[in-house]
């Protein structure tokens, strides 16, 4: 089997690959805000004592779809053109990021095809499906 070929870019350069500004960070989280949940920040006493620092944990299991990929695939979604968008949304997931390009692809009235292994779990292709995107099964390979 052929490796795939990989990146010897750094990041800075790499011209398709963008470092972050704190104005494209605070854009992004204008855009979701109507679509994101705010989730809570909490702390635990037995892990801070254990751990001898101060650890606060960021609840996006708290999140839409139960994870923070739907920050991500949405902030995408709202940033295509229109032209982009009235082709659609398409991605490979069996998970959490399957269900988040789904609700995307719903919250941006566009059509959205999910290609996932046949060994995704049930709940997750319903999932993705009760969101309106379409599920395309493939066999669980890198080939497929």
């Amino acid at each position: 089997m052929q490796q795939p070929e990989q990146n010897t870019q750094s990041p800075t350069t790499n011209a398709t690959q963008q470092v972050p500004t704190l104005a494209t960070i605070e854009a992004a989280a204008k855009r979701i805000a109507p679509h994101a949940h705010v989730t809570p920040v909490l702390t635990s006493r037995q892990i801070n004592t254990i751990s001898g620092a101060n650890i606060w944990f960021k609840c996006e299991n708290f999140q839409r779809i139960g994870a923070f990929k739907m920050r991500g695939a949405t902030n995408a979604a709202l940033s295509l053109s229109p032209q982009e968008l009235g082709m659609g949304l398409a991605t490979h997931s069996s998970g959490n990021h399957a269900q988040a390009v789904a609700v995307a692809a719903q919250i941006t009235n566009t059509r959205a095809w999910i290609v996932m292994p046949e060994t995704a779990p049930a709940v997750k292709k319903s999932a993705v499906e009760g969101y309106g995107a379409q599920v395309i099964s493939c066999k669980p390979t890198l080939e497929a």
